[in-house]
């Protein structure tokens, strides 16, 4: 079945998706709610999540995938995008969702700041979804920050034949520092300070949902933060993934735009 394209949202803050319906012959009764990374990240593997729901709907699931305001095709200026504006939106998403696929349980796969948001909305208690599953979720604003800036400055270093070394000047006496843009997207000074703030212990789990880690092998603080979700007592698994995905950029060897161990792992996540 083809995707239907849909704006939803307030008339304020409409929001653009991609609604895929389940193939009537195996719908299961479960529906998935894609939850995308930002900025760069979300371009890189929009065709990643593409393919995904389209798998999702022919296996059964109906699946949403959409953009944040002021991200991707939603309309707005990227220079007001802040986390609390998107975890309404996500909620808004859900709701949807729930309005075209009734009757299903709606499961969350969110990765990287999609994750974190997903983590963010499902404790407002606004909005229900069966299962989370959190694909590399960031917990660290400023480390996030910083992994963004060091790839900025790495592309813009990379971008022009004789590279500005006051690039490398700034980010060397200030490394801690919040960038204005990262990767050709701006951060609004909300965006900044929020990244400031977000820490792991801003990040409780609730008892609410089932939800699923995903992480790569060497990720000691996604494993602190999963284990001290644990010791609440919050029903929560973390499972190691290793993959060939570049989130931030294409040019970097060995980097996958649609890594199939990785679209088949996500599938299987709704069924653990």
């Amino acid at each position: 079945m083809m995707p239907q394209p849909l704006m939803f949202g307030s008339a304020s803050r409409q929001l653009f998706g991609m609604f895929h319906a389940a193939e009537p012959q195996r719908d299961g009764g479960t529906a998935v709610l894609l939850c995308p990374p930002f900025g760069q990240e979300g371009l890189r593997t929009h065709r990643f999540f593409k393919v995904l729901a389209e798998r999702f709907a022919r296996d059964g699931v109906a699946a949403l995938r959409f953009d944040f305001h002021a991200t991707g095709d939603s309309p707005g200026d990227e220079r007001s995008g802040e986390l609390d504006g998107w975890r309404r939106d996500l909620c808004a998403a859900h709701d949807t969702l729930r309005r075209l696929a009734p009757g299903t349980r709606v499961a969350w796969i969110g990765a990287r700041l999609g994750a974190t948001l997903a983590v963010l909305a499902a404790r407002s208690g606004r909005c229900d979804p069966h299962r989370l599953v959190l694909w590399e979720p960031i917990l660290d604003g400023l480390r996030y920050a910083r992994f963004l800036r060091e790839r900025h400055v790495a592309m813009v270093d990379g971008s022009f034949c004789i590279p500005d070394p006051a690039w490398r000047r700034s980010f060397v006496r200030d490394s801690q520092a919040v960038p204005q843009e990262a990767l050709g997207v701006s951060l609004s000074e909300r965006l900044r300070a929020q990244f400031g703030a977000l820490v792991p212990a801003s990040l409780a789990l609730t008892a609410l949902h089932d939800t699923l880690v995903l992480a790569q092998p060497d990720d000691a603080p996604t494993a602190q933060w999963a284990a001290a979700q644990q010791l609440r007592h919050m029903p929560v698994r973390l499972s190691y993934f290793e993959h060939r995905l570049d989130w931030a950029a294409d040019p970097y060897p060995n980097s996958a735009m649609v890594p199939a161990d990785a679209l088949a792992r996500l599938q299987g996540a709704l069924h653990e």
